[in-house]
């Protein structure tokens, strides 16, 4: 019985995994039973922390240092996942990138790292998962709202990146359908991470439905189904997780 109970365990990456909603996603599919690996770029102190929370609450954790706009530290980290955990079934890129600033004086470097980031180093570590997953395996992309709606004045290349990434899905989902893998987009509206600048909080929660900002842990929540066995026939889509700010 527990040889049968190890061998359902279930491996996972998670791509800036140490923070927000990427620390919100490891904890859930942790507790969820997975054996979970993460990146984290820079927050080294933070990435140390949570894996020890996750090993002493039972888990396996294990962090990995990985510049998501670096291919091969991203590549690395994907096989080193499959080195600790014998296998990937999960793929999660959450790694991501807000920069904002108007059209006519973007630098052209922060739209290189935006598209590197978030765009770019999701295809990379999607495309080096794929040479390890098996039927079952599941993809799940971290995008935004602003794919559908930008919303905000100064956000066109937040946008850009999180449109294209929704646009990759769809094409990818075609092309790995088959082989019984399935790859969703969770699109977050206004959330409760440092990654939103503390001058449009107001005006966010203001705008919202709802009358409060999502909390990560609801992300984490759509991931985790998107990730299960129940969700072997939902691929090549987006969910919108917002608080109704595009209705």
């Amino acid at each position: 019985m527990q040889q049968a109970q190890a061998e359902a365990v279930k491996a996972a990456l998670v791509t800036g995994g140490s923070r927000g909603i990427g620390k919100a996603i490891v904890e859930r599919l942790a507790r969820d039973g997975a054996a979970v690996a993460f990146t984290y770029a820079s927050s080294g102190a933070a990435a140390r922390e949570l894996a020890a929370a996750v090993e002493a609450g039972g888990g396996r954790a294990l962090a990995i240092r990985a510049d998501s706009a670096d291919e091969a530290q991203l590549r690395a980290a994907v096989n080193r996942t499959v080195e600790a955990f014998g296998s990937l079934d999960i793929l999660v890129n959450s790694a991501g990138v807000l920069e904002m600033a108007p059209v006519e004086s973007f630098p052209i470097a922060q739209l290189d790292r935006s598209y590197a980031i978030n765009v770019r180093g999701a295809f990379i570590a999607i495309q080096e998962a794929l040479r390890h997953m098996q039927p079952g395996g599941r993809i799940v992309t971290i995008g935004s709202m602003a794919a559908v709606r930008a919303g905000f004045a100064n956000s066109s290349v937040y946008a850009m990146t999180k449109g294209a990434l929704a646009s990759m899905v769809r094409g990818i989902a075609i092309d790995i359908g088959r082989r019984g893998i399935t790859i969703n987009n969770v699109q977050p509206g206004p959330t409760q991470t440092d990654i939103v600048p503390a001058e449009y909080i107001d005006t966010l929660v203001n705008m919202l439905p709802v009358g409060r900002m999502g909390k990560p842990e609801e992300i984490a929540g759509m991931v985790a189904y998107l990730a299960s066995a129940e969700a072997a026939y939902v691929t090549g889509s987006s969910f919108t997780i917002d608080g109704g700010l595009i209705a």
